[in-house]
């Protein structure tokens, strides 16, 4: 027998419901809007004038569109790799060490994240042309070597906060069994606690790809004519006019992202499931 909510509990819970459609449309409605307006068949977004396919053919087609794509996933898959190895080794540092400057660093840590973007893009933009300036002749993806500097310098940090809270809830007792079993610091690093991370590693280099492939305006200070990122491509594009060319590139990133997204959580989901049945043993 299953308790079926009366009439008076309908009453209660609506004033929740129409609260949370309100907030998903104001937060879903635009991005709605910018792709149903990647079909139409008029340059101009304010008029619908049919459906076309000629814009994504047109996106496909823009050779720098492309070209800009390829750096920002280029930049966006080396400064995730590294972002999760220095945020993953960060994290096990300040979760299992005591050490004199332990608060220090973690307040550095935090800095990426508190201080403006802004301010970090005019730092990074004075670093590279005063203090270590960048080649720009260098063979690709090295000519993209301040970028991926840049994106590192802040994803990491997420990437720490991210596994940090992971190993929160690991259990010290599973390290003591392995080395009563006579395993190694090693072993126990890679045997135990990398598989208790793993849903944190997971979600950190998700969310370091992420803030990378959609970063502009670290971005936007730190690149030069050959290293245009696809942010500052479309921004470039919005400039003059919003063509539904614009919305067809942006629709693109959107759907890549949610699929990545949605990729990443039902690894990440299957992961933990994995991991609370292993220590449950």
């Amino acid at each position: 027998m299953t308790d079926t909510p009366g009439p008076l509990e309908y009453l209660r819970r609506w004033p929740i419901r129409a609260w949370l459609v309100v907030v998903i449309v104001y937060l879903y409605a635009p991005l709605v809007t910018l792709m149903a307006f990647s079909f139409n068949a008029s340059k101009r977004n304010i008029v619908w004038r049919g459906f076309t396919l000629d814009w994504y053919r047109a996106a496909f087609a823009d050779q720098d569109l492309i070209v800009a794509f390829g750096n920002s996933l280029t930049i966006a898959l080396i400064s995730t790799v590294v972002s999760v190895a220095l945020g993953a080794l960060t994290a096990l540092l300040l979760w299992r060490f005591r050490f004199p400057a332990k608060a220090l660093l973690e307040g550095a840590l935090g800095l990426p994240i508190v201080v403006p973007e802004i301010c970090m893009g005019v730092a990074m933009l004075v670093f590279f042309t005063q203090v270590m300036p960048w080649p720009t002749s260098l063979a690709w993806p090295l000519n993209l070597g301040a970028i991926i500097i840049s994106h590192i310098s802040f994803s990491f940090s997420f990437v720490a906060i991210v596994i940090r809270g992971r190993l929160a809830s690991f259990n010290r007792e599973l390290e003591e069994a392995a080395k009563d079993l006579g395993a190694g610091e090693w072993r126990i690093f890679w045997d135990v606690l990398v598989p208790h991370m793993q849903p944190g590693l997971i979600a950190g280099a998700l969310l370091a790809f992420t803030l990378s492939l959609d970063d502009f305006v670290i971005t936007f200070f730190t690149s030069g004519p050959d290293t245009t990122t696809f942010p500052v491509k479309v921004y470039s594009m919005v400039r003059f006019s919003v063509t539904p060319e614009v919305n067809a590139a942006s629709t693109i990133l959107i759907v890549l992202t949610v699929a990545l997204t949605a990729f990443a959580l039902k690894i990440s989901g299957g992961t933990v499931a994995a991991v609370e049945a292993g220590e449950g043993l």
